[in-house]
């Protein structure tokens, strides 16, 4: 008789190993499919560091900015030029697209100030900036001093041109310095401040060709922002001393010779910058000059004096103290006029006056501007250079204005100086980020992102 033999567990055991098959089938599978779509992001990721090392050479050497120029030296900016060297470069058989994109001019040239100021970062070091503790403060005030007396020199001639007319005369044209400080005013700065010698630069761009004029490619989609840091402005304005020149150092080749002066002002011609930024400079050293004449008691007994010489006829007593005014406001424009001789030939100016570095007397103030008589400006060992007071008028610049002047003389430059014609700072790619989709195997489709930034 035949014994019978229950097969349950054996039964149980085959469907459970089924199931293990199966479960080790699908982990294999999964394991294949997720090496799979890792080579495909190394694929893509090689590819697009591959893309981005093909950085605009003559930017990088002369500007120490990394940039991929999306023409390719065609003038012609495309996209598809971009996906078509990501296929070249390894990622071949995949559905791309750019989902984001960054040039170098973006929001107000953005790109370029934070790798401006990594490159002066690593260049001089963050102790570098002790140096300036406490400093800009006071060159904020002494430019919102600046503005006060010159709201102050307009008030005074306004009251000063009333009194005159109920007096019904003027004042006496012998030795009176208002009217010669008048007619300096009227005039050029450069005429009367250049030093003997002074090779004055005809150079001029046009507004049309430049970056902060016409009209720009602009990026899109979303990158992730890191915080400014401290000291940011300082190591920027720090890049463009050093990478611009201007009219007491110049850098030649350039489209501009004076190019911290057009950083600015942002006129179309050397003359017109170095003409501004000479008449900045002597107003911001007014600020300076008048404060010191209104310390010095026997300064102001002289301008008493003359004023009350000059009024000798009127009948209105108040008008002394109106014209004594006048004198200072004058006298300090005309020592102001005398620093910035100074500084354009090279010497140093310093930042507050005394009775020992004060130049000009205020009977030579009625002669001042006649050819001949301009004598030299004193040099100062402990004052500030034509140079360290463009760095004073830069850190009261926007940072906006400031970057992308310097974008427009980075495009000129490289355009005039290099040759590279085709050369246009909108078409610089500074980042991007790619969306892909690829075929692996059994119709999956995977679907990836990936993004390259110059750091």
């Amino acid at each position: 008789m035949k014994r019978m033999v229950k097969g349950e567990l054996t039964a149980f055991l085959s469907l459970v190993f089924l199931l293990l098959l199966g479960l080790v089938g699908a982990v294999l599978e999964s394991a294949s499919i997720q090496v799979m779509k890792n080579e495909k992001r190394a694929d893509a990721g090689r590819a697009a560091e591959s893309i981005f090392a093909e950085y605009q050479r003559d930017l990088l050497e002369e500007y120490g900015i990394f940039a991929l120029e999306g023409s390719y030296e065609t003038g012609s900016m495309s996209e598809s030029n971009i996906l078509n060297r990501l296929s070249l470069y390894g990622a071949e058989n995949m559905d791309k697209g750019i989902e984001k994109i960054k040039y170098l001019t973006d929001e107000s040239g953005q790109e370029f100030y934070r790798q401006a100021v990594e490159v002066e970062r690593i260049r001089t070091g963050a102790a570098v900036l002790d140096e300036f503790t406490g400093k800009i403060s006071v060159w904020k005030e002494q430019d919102q001093k600046a503005e006060k007396y010159g709201k102050e020199n307009t008030e005074t001639s306004n009251e000063l041109e009333r009194m005159l007319e109920q007096e019904e005369s003027d004042l006496p044209s012998e030795d009176n310095p208002l009217e010669n400080i008048s007619d300096l005013k009227a005039g050029s700065m450069l005429k009367i401040v250049l030093p003997e010698g002074f090779s004055l630069s005809q150079k001029a761009v046009s507004a049309a060709q430049l970056v902060s004029h016409r009209e720009l490619k602009k990026g899109y989609g979303i990158f992730e922002e890191e915080a400014m840091k401290a000291g940011d402005t300082i190591f920027f304005n720090l890049y463009l001393l050093d990478k611009f020149g201007n009219a007491a150092s110049p850098k030649e080749g350039g489209a501009l010779t004076y190019e911290l002066e057009y950083l600015l002002e942002g006129q179309e011609s050397d003359v017109a910058n170095l003409e501004a930024v000479a008449n900045k400079i002597c107003l911001f050293r007014v600020a300076a000059n008048y404060g010191y004449l209104l310390t010095d008691a026997e300064k102001q007994a002289e301008a008493e004096a003359l004023a009350g010489t000059l009024c000798m006829f009127f009948i209105s007593p108040e008008i002394i103290p109106v014209v004594k005014q006048a004198l200072l406001l004058a006298w300090a424009y005309g020592e102001s006029v005398m620093d910035v001789r100074a500084l354009l030939e090279g010497k140093k100016v310093p930042l507050v006056k005394n009775r020992e570095n004060w130049q000009l007397s205020l009977s030579a103030l009625m002669k001042l501007g006649e050819e001949g008589t301009l004598q030299d400006g004193m040099d100062s060992e402990d004052g500030y250079s034509y140079e360290r007071y463009l760095q004073v008028l830069l850190f009261l610049e926007k940072k906006e204005e400031l970057t992308m002047r310097a974008l427009d003389l980075v495009e000129r430059n490289l355009c005039v100086g290099r040759g590279l014609t085709w050369f246009r700072a909108d078409q610089c790619i500074t980042a991007a980020g790619f969306d892909l989709t690829s075929s692996l195997r059994r119709g999956v489709k995977y679907r990836f992102q990936t993004e390259f930034r110059y750091q």
